[in-house]
Formats: C-alpha cells, sequence, structure tokens
C-alpha cells in the first residue's frame, strides 16, 4: 500500500477503523519530524510486531519553553516524507495546530514528582507539555503499541506512567538508542552542531561508559562517579546541567538495594543541548 497522508482526525480514524475492523494491530511512532536513523529504527521495531504503522510529525509548541528552540527546531516534512514512504510506513499523520489544539483549550495532563526531576528542573514545564500532546495523539491514533526511543529516558518513564495511571489500552515498547560508530546518541538536534562540536559530542556517551565501568567495578561512592565525570566533561568544553546516577524505576538517587540502575546526563555543547543515557543491571557483574 502505498504511504497514506492524513492532516485531520476524521481521516485518519477512518484508517485505523478499517485496519481494526480487518483484525490488524496498530502500531504508532510518533515524531517531531527531521528523520534520522534512530526514527526509522523505530518504525522498522513497530512493523515487525504491528500489522498497520502510524507515524506522525508534529513539532509541539507545549514542551518548548522560553528561550529555547521551537522556531529553529529543523521542520523536514517532505524529506521525512520520502524516507517514510521508501520505508514502507503505511500513514504518516500530519496534524496542524488548530486541529490538535481547538481554541481556549487549556487542558494539560500533569505528571507529578518525576516530571520535576533532571530534565524537568531546567525545563519546567516541558514534561507536561509532552505528556499532554502523547495524551491527545494517543486518543487520536488509537493504536495496539506505541514505540518510544530509550535516548529520552525520563520521558520514556513519564509516558508509562502515564499510559498506566489513566488506564490507555495501549502498550509502551522501548526501543534501545541507536548510536553513530563514535558513540554519538542520533538526535534531530546534533545537526546543530558545529564540526568542533560534532568531534567533542561523543565524550558524553564515553563518560557514561566510565561511569558505568566503575559501578560495575564495585565502586559505590555515587556522589564522587559523578563528581569526576562532570569535572571532565566540563574541562572539555561542555556545560553540564546534570550527570546523576538513579534507581531505573523512579529516577530518585540510586542505592544499594537497587536492582538497577541508570546513569542520566544532559549537557550543553556550544548552542545544543545533548542528552543521553545508560543501563547498569546488576545481572552484568
Amino acid at each position: 500500500m502505498a504511504l497514506q497522508v492524513c492532516k485531520d482526525i476524521d481521516s485518519i480514524r477512518q484508517w485505523v477503523d478499517k485496519w481494526r475492523s480487518n483484525g490488524e494491530t496498530v502500531g504508532f511512532v510518533p515524531t517531531m519530524g527531521n528523520l534520522h536513523a534512530g526514527h526509522l529504527h523505530l518504525v522498522e521495531q513497530a512493523q515487525k510486531r504491528t500489522d498497520s504503522v502510524v507515524v506522525s510529525i508534529f513539532v509541539n509548541p507545549l514542551q518548548f519553553g522560553p528561550g529555547e528552540d521551537f522556531n529553529a527546531y529543523p521542520r523536514t516534512v517532505d524529506k521525512d516524507r520520502q524516507k517514510l514512504e521508501a520505508f514502507g510506513v503505511d500513514l504518516l499523520f500530519l496534524p496542524t495546530n488548530a486541529g490538535v489544539f481547538s481554541n481556549g483549550a487549556s487542558t494539560t495532563v500533569a505528571v507529578g514528582d518525576l516530571a520535576g526531576r533532571h530534565c524537568g528542573r531546567s525545563r519546567p514545564g516541558h514534561f507536561s507539555g509532552v505528556a499532554t500532546i502523547v495524551c491527545k495523539l494517543l486518543n487520536i491514533v488509537q493504536p495496539n503499541q506505541l514505540f518510544l526511543g530509550e535516548k529520552d529516558f525520563q520521558q520514556l518513564l513519564i509516558i508509562r506512567k502515564m499510559i498506566s495511571e489513566l488506564n490507555f489500552p495501549v502498550q509502551v515498547k522501548g526501543i534501545p538508542t541507536v548510536r553513530e560508530s563514535d558513540g554519538l546518541a542520533l538526535s534531530s538536534r546534533n545537526s546543530y552542531l558545529n564540526a568542533l562540536e560534532r568531534q567533542s559530542a561523543p565524550l558524553l556517551y564515553r563518560s557514561l561508559c566510565l561511569a558505568k565501568d566503575q559501578l560495575k567495578n564495585g565502586r559505590r561512592d555515587w556522589a564522587g562517579i559523578e563528581k569526576e565525570q562532570i569535572e571532565t566533561l566540563e574541562k572539555a568544553g561542555f556545560t553540564v546541567d546534570f550527570f546523576s546516577i538513579c534507581s531505573v524505576e523512579d529516577l530518585l538517587p540510586a542505592a544499594n538495594e537497587h536492582a538497577s540502575w541508570v546513569i542520566l546526563a544532559a549537557v550543553m555543547l556550544g548552542q545544543t543541548r545533548l542528552i543521553d543515557n545508560i543501563r547498569v543491571m546488576r545481572s552484568e557483574f
């Protein structure tokens, strides 16, 4: 089937209703566009696990704060459409602001304490904006499975929590981060990096790997590990927002009794915000 493009709610629901009536399962990959290999890996996983796949492209104003890059965020819809068509995606959903947010719309989704930690401290309101748009898109698309990347690990946990607590009939599939050959996590914002910054950017992932190795070797001086990696990154020209070893369940500070941890990091390199994480499982050592 050729790629179908829908811009309004009624038309996408007609397609989904048709698939459902035929007994097909529906996978959904929400994006903000400027698609890269990481997005396409999500699509690939959705195609393997469901019968029909919907991809949305919508640059959500609610998740950008004052002074952030909403206006500058790359919008490459024509190229994205070509990539999705070549990849065999069934339907591309291109909603407009007016279509998503009715006049005077004031309902938002509050996601509790988890949204105030880490990224939420420096980007107040960001995760409420993310949760609100995902909630709306799930109500519009009504998929069986939702596919999200693990690079935005805090976001993944928040969406899982929202879906569970609001009783959405959808399964969330977290998909491992896709990286460049030098370890840099793929991100639409990587295009902001200049040549020198691009050379430095993989140090973020290397710092996460070094911290993980120390944990695997038995070190439990959480604050000391964090401090060392922050200093290393800052000496290399990064401005560190946070570098935190946390419980994988709730992103509270790590403790010995946790079965696994996640190391979260967010930095600025020049004008570009980079985020990344790495999981540490006790079963690995």
